[in-house]
């Protein structure tokens, strides 16, 4: 991830036209939604001044009758949108080895009830990225097949994930035996160094020599990972494919590269190898989009593709309408942002973050919303180079062992806790600030972000409630249908 000040985006463009295919791997949801009996809506908010964060409220009770000179939000489950993959973030190697390696057994079990589970105030992560080898938050430099300089491995023999074994797997283990609902996005930062151009992990390109080695490292990925008991449900050819530096493993991959690396080589592995993991390009910010246009543009190496991801470093989320109208088909997901010393207001993050990262990444395709790391130390590390002040979902702190949940926990908690994987973004009117889903279940969701002081009015199905939120707060709504 580039060191890159988040800025506040422009107004959101929402688009409104055919819902993107359902996904059939998509796994039963648990019966763990905490929606409210018939009749009756469950509200929980977080105040921009901290006093509530994520707190439930007292029920509400839809009427016949509504608050005259209120906004009205209008919901209607009967026009869909695309299906939830999932919400989450990524268990860094630092991520992992902080919760493994530096808590005690009590506190690390509760911190992973409370990041996957919806029991109390659990938030239950449904999707969780892994980095394929080392980023630029890991202990230290790694691929799962490093070879001394001037050799190679073209046949992959020296393959092996031993490094994961050692506390990543085991995170990722216990979180999955947590929520039966949870999946994996696998995503690497560089090939082996003796794959490049460069010869090192640290900037440089794929050298063609080794595109098939590389597409079969990433299959081999996959298959040893579900050798562990661990299913990969899709991976990304390379992470940001345009940040390309010396100061952490990075690796260039232009759009015409990426073609013909999913075309002819990853494509073709992955369908020979019989693997049903899905194949997700780009994995770079709103403002590069160019670029998975390009390798869309080829039939064959798109017919490869399921879905084209984004981050948040750059440009404005409705780059993802743009993708979509371009190429319907394919799911757009939004796989990584961070917060961090640049943006230390607790007020200021929540609302940027229900506005681009939860409302405008939704309303603008959006299946999926992954964040940064999903736990950093008091020094905001340990840090690989690269970004030296990225803010965890959560802070632990090595020297006194207490973790703070950040806010990113109560951003992701409006949605993960309320919207199941399978879930549809249905119809709502747009203001004040919303999106909504309804679940396999039949529940309904909706989520409002409040600009100022503002008292509106939800109908669906002839009734109606009324709320007030104070300004910059945020309120998920859940009811059961009749």
């Amino acid at each position: 991830m580039p060191k890159i000040l988040l800025v506040f985006l422009p107004a959101l463009m929402f688009a409104l036209v055919a819902c993107t295919p359902a996904n059939p791997m998509l796994p039963t949801p648990t019966p763990s939604n905490p929606a409210p009996a018939a009749g009756k809506v469950a509200v929980w908010v977080t105040y921009p001044d901290q006093s509530k964060k994520l707190q439930r409220e007292p029920d509400l009770e839809f009427t016949s009758a509504a608050a005259g000179e209120n906004k009205t939000i209008s919901v209607d489950e009967s026009t869909q949108f695309q299906q939830m993959e999932g919400f989450g973030a990524a268990m860094t190697d630092s991520s992992a080895w902080l919760m493994m390696k530096q808590l005690d057994p009590a506190s690390r079990d509760a911190l992973m009830h409370d990041l996957f589970t919806r029991d109390g105030g659990g938030i239950g992560l449904s999707f969780v990225r892994v980095p394929m080898g080392a980023s630029d938050f890991s202990l230290e430099d790694y691929t799962y097949d490093d070879m001394q300089r001037g050799q190679q491995d073209t046949g992959l023999r020296r393959f092996n994930i031993e490094y994961d074994k050692q506390y990543i797997l085991p995170a990722l283990r216990q979180a999955a035996a947590l929520n039966p609902q949870l999946r994996f996005l696998g995503s690497p930062w560089s090939a082996p160094a003796w794959m490049k151009t460069s010869h090192t992990l640290n900037g440089g390109s794929l050298s063609f020599d080794f595109y098939q080695a590389f597409a079969d490292y990433h299959v081999r990925f996959v298959q040893a990972y579900a050798d562990e008991g661990l299913k990969i449900d899709a991976v990304t050819p390379q992470n940001e494919p345009l940040n390309e530096n010396s100061s952490y493993p990075t690796m260039g991959m232009s759009a015409e590269g990426q073609q013909a690396f999913v075309r002819d080589y990853m494509g073709p592995a992955f369908e020979k190898a019989g693997l049903e993991t899905r194949i997700i390009i780009f994995d770079h910010n709103w403002d590069l989009a160019a670029h998975p246009l390009t390798v869309l543009s080829d039939p064959k190496a798109a017919a490869f593709v399921d879905g084209v991801a984004f981050h948040c470093y750059g440009g404005d989320v409705a780059a993802q309408s743009t993708v979509h109208r371009a190429y319907p088909d394919k799911g757009i997901w939004f796989t990584e942002c961070s917060g961090g010393g640049w943006a230390t207001d607790f007020g200021g993050n929540l609302g940027w973050n229900l506005d681009n990262l939860v409302i405008g990444n939704f309303r603008n395709w959006g299946n999926s919303l992954m964040l940064w790391n999903l736990a950093l130390d008091q020094e905001d590390g340990p840090q690989n180079g690269g970004c030296g002040d990225c803010r965890g979902v959560v802070t632990i702190n090595t020297d006194t062992g207490k973790v703070k949940y950040n806010e990113e926990y109560y951003i992701l908690g409006h949605v993960s806790k309320f919207v199941d994987p399978g879930a549809f973004r249905i119809d709502s009117s747009s203001a004040p600030k919303n999106v909504a889903f309804i679940n396999p279940d039949g529940s309904l969701v909706l989520i409002v972000r409040a600009d100022g002081q503002t008292d509106f009015n939800v109908s669906w199905r002839g009734e109606s409630f009324s709320y007030s939120l104070p300004a910059g707060a945020v309120a998920t709504f859940v009811w059961n249908k009749k």
